[in-house]
């Protein structure tokens, strides 16, 4: 089996979590190097993994293929360049950037370098997005005409984490960071939508970025879709509300990929490593190919963000696919540097 080589920028949360326990349970990946500033904390899991004390030093010594950007958004456009012009393919966490014009000029230079940059959107690995996914291509719901979807959460107290906390840094707050998913998701469903309008602010005050957002996208055919996020939300809603002329389907947010990864849990190559639901997660309620009501309770498969890298090992090795280009995610940020505008200015903006 052929070995990629990776390089890993940080290893915080999303090194520790949603990067490290994958590539190291992949076969074709050899995880090589890992960027410590000053702790040792990646040798224990991962002793073969050379530390490197900063970026340049990674990418002007190491020898690796791939480098993962997971630092902070702020960070983003210098090492992905960085990386890029050293000859590297690129994973980055999401978001992309924090401009479209930063986004846009790596994309043209990963083309350039005939390199690959791909933006590591792992919510369309989650169990309820995939089933929202398998239900809307179904085509169960006739015209879809209404959708919702939310990502809430409890955290009324700060964080203390500058980099997405503090209204100076761009880049900071939850359009950027929970919105990324959501526009993604709403991208990926319906595509590219004409108009925007939004509602954003701090409700813990202005002292703090952004940490909740109402997006209306505006598509053709009168179909609009509501993007919706706050942090005070302390009852669970359902996450995706999709409505059609011939039903309705409602899906909880049930997938528990990132709690059980930062509970210590080791995902699995070449099978599901979650557990099955025990109980139904979604409400299927439509009108069948017999003009007959149906009211169906549905039960989603176990996500895997395995299959993010499997993806990006199967574009290395036999040309497939690459999943979530940068220049697919460029235009999701030019929806959510759109909907900043339009919350700025009270105004619907076009696309």
């Amino acid at each position: 089996m052929q070995l990629v080589k990776v390089g890993l920028c940080a290893f915080g949360m999303s090194g520790k979590v949603f990067h490290a326990p994958f590539l190291k349970e992949h076969p074709g990946f050899f995880m090589s190097a890992i960027v410590e500033r000053s702790k040792e904390d990646s040798k224990e899991k991962y002793p073969d993994a050379i530390i490197y004390r900063s970026v340049e030093e990674m990418l002007k010594h190491a020898d690796i293929e791939v480098v993962v950007v997971n630092t902070p958004v702020q960070t983003h456009f210098e090492y992905v360049k960085m990386a890029l012009e050293a000859g590297k393919n690129v994973i980055v966490e999401k978001p992309f950037t924090v401009t479209v014009s930063e986004a846009e000029e790596l994309v043209d230079l990963a083309e350039n370098k005939n390199l690959f940059l791909s933006v590591y959107q792992n919510r369309r690995f989650d169990r309820d997005y995939l089933q929202v996914q398998k239900v809307v291509a179904e085509g169960k719901l006739g015209n879809i005409k209404e959708v919702e979807i939310r990502f809430d959460r409890f955290r009324t107290e700060p964080s203390g984490k500058e980099h997405k906390e503090n209204p100076e840094q761009n880049g900071s707050g939850s359009v950027h960071d929970l919105g990324s998913h959501l526009v993604d998701q709403a991208t990926q469903f319906f595509g590219f939508p004409e108009k925007v309008f939004a509602d954003i602010f701090s409700m813990k005050g202005e002292a703090y970025a952004n940490d909740y957002f109402e997006i209306l996208l505006y598509y053709k055919n009168d179909l609009r879709v509501r993007l919706k996020s706050s942090v005070f939300t302390k009852e669970d809603h359902y996450a995706y509300k999709i409505h059609g002329d011939k039903g309705s389907f409602l899906q909880e947010r049930t997938d528990n990929q990132e709690n059980e990864l930062v509970a210590g849990a080791i995902p699995t190559y070449g099978k599901d490593w979650m557990q099955p639901l025990i109980e139904t997660d979604g409400i299927l309620n439509y009108f069948n190919e017999n003009s007959e009501a149906e009211r169906v309770l549905t039960l989603s498969n176990p996500g895997n963000y395995m299959n993010y890298y499997q993806q990006i090992y199967e574009h290395i090795v036999f040309g497939y696919a690459l999943p979530s280009l940068g220049n697919e995610v460029v235009q999701n940020m030019k929806i959510i540097e759109a909907a900043l505008e339009s919350s700025k200015k009270g105004k619907v903006v076009e696309l």
